[in-house]
This record gives C-alpha cells, structure tokens and sequence, in this order.
C-alpha cells in the first residue's frame, strides 16, 4: 500500500493548499473572469507528457543494458570456468565479478555520483585478467576481453542513465505552471459554475484537476529513478543480479 502513496509527498500538500486557498480567495474578492485555458493546459500538459516519455524511454534503455550487463558477466565467467587455471583461482574469478555486480548495483541504489567502489573493483578484475592471461589460449583471452568490454560498456551506460535526467530547466518550467494552474484555472471554473451554486463544486474542481496534475509530475519524477527500488515502475535489481 505504502508503494501507491509515494506519490504523495509535499509537492502535493503544497498543491492542494494552493488548491483550497485560491478559491477562497476568488469567492472573497469576488474575483470571477472567462478566458480560454488551452494555452495554460498546453504550457503543462506538453511538457509533462514529454518528460514522462522521457523518463519511461531511460527506464526501457536501463532494462537493456542491466540484461546485456549480466550476459556479459556470465559469459566471462564461462570462459574462466573452462580455463586451465586452478580451481582456486575460478573460484576466486567468480567473486570478483560478485564484487564487480554488487559494486555497480549499490552505487545505482544510491543517489550519489561517486563511483569510486565500482572502478576499483574493475581494475581488480582486469588486474586477475592480466595475471592470469597464460592460462587461457590466445583466441580465449580475445573473446574474454570483447566481452569484458561488453560489461563495461553496459555499464557506463548505466551509470549515465543514472547520473543524467530528463531536461531540468523543463521539468521546474512544468512544476512551475502546476503551482500557477489554480490561480488562473478558478476563477474561470467559478464563472461557469455560477456564483449562485453551492462553492464546493469548485473546490472539488480545483483540487482533483491539481491533485491529477501533480501526481503525473510525481509519477514521472519516480520513474525518472527507476533504481532505489521504491516506486511501482522500478526495475527489480533481483531478477539481473550475476547470481540471483
């Protein structure tokens, strides 16, 4: 249940004051016009059906590079499996690309853009790579580096989804016109329900049309982060770890 209220958080609480402000403040001052809202509805509709697409194509684009990520990993851990080294030492490859997995993912979890873990742990994979090369053919070692570059490709584009969202300055340009659409949109709803009608109406009007409003702008800013695990579209890390 918790999953289905996360996006009520205090963007809303603001909304739905601004919401139960403005039209007491429209009755008030008796503050009644008619204009045309296709522009405002334009001004936040266009941007927030953009940046919801948006947010759903880098979450698609996530789900193909964790798939291709886990190939990659499983692939070179074939190719140390069927190597000549010691079995210690295919024992001890098999950790390491745990280590490489675990590093990538627990920076993914986290919102911060220090990828210090995550590098160390690839240079110690390649530096088992690079001291273990005699024991795999020439044609082996080849593959295993083509597919080692696979796990890093797939991973740098992980962490770039990670750390590079949808345009800012449009989504604060979107945020911006949801906190003004009371203050325009009320008095026009106040006009065609009449003056004569009971005043609940249009407080019921305002605050859905807000309430609807700003939760697309949550459901988009949850799915804009779809690696902590938190919202209902976030990708389950359990299905793509190396050993799950």
């Amino acid at each position: 249940m918790s999953r289905y209220l996360i996006i009520i958080n205090f963007r809303t609480l603001f909304s739905l004051l601004l919401s139960l402000l403005v039209p007491f403040i429209a009755y008030e001052f008796k503050v009644v016009y008619n204009i045309d809202l296709t522009l405002m509805s334009i001004a936040i509709i266009f941007p927030l059906v953009f940046t919801i697409r948006g947010a759903f194509r880098r979450r698609e684009k996530a789900l193909e590079h964790l798939s291709r990520f886990r190939a990659s990993l499983i692939t070179v851990e074939n190719f140390f499996q069927n190597s000549k080294m010691p079995q210690e030492l295919k024992t001890e490859s098999t950790e390491k690309l745990k280590e490489l997995n675990s590093a990538l993912f627990e920076h993914l979890n986290t919102k911060s853009e220090d990828t210090t873990l995550y590098d160390q742990k690839l240079q110690e994979m390649k530096g088992f790579i690079l001291v273990n090369r005699e024991a795999m053919s020439g044609g082996t070692r080849d593959k295993l580096y083509r597919f080692l570059r696979d796990v890093i490709d797939s991973a740098d584009n992980l962490i770039g989804i990670h750390s590079h969202r949808t345009p800012v300055s449009l989504k604060a340009y979107c945020l911006i016109f949801i906190y003004i659409f009371p203050v325009v949109y009320t008095p026009t709803i106040i006009n065609k329900i009449g003056l004569e009608n009971p005043n609940w109406l249009t407080y019921f009007i305002v605050i859905l049309s807000e309430f609807i409003l700003i939760s697309l702008y949550n459901i988009q800013d949850q799915m804009e982060y779809p690696f902590d695990d938190k919202g209902l579209d976030d990708i389950k890390f359990k299905l793509f770890k190396f050993k799950r």
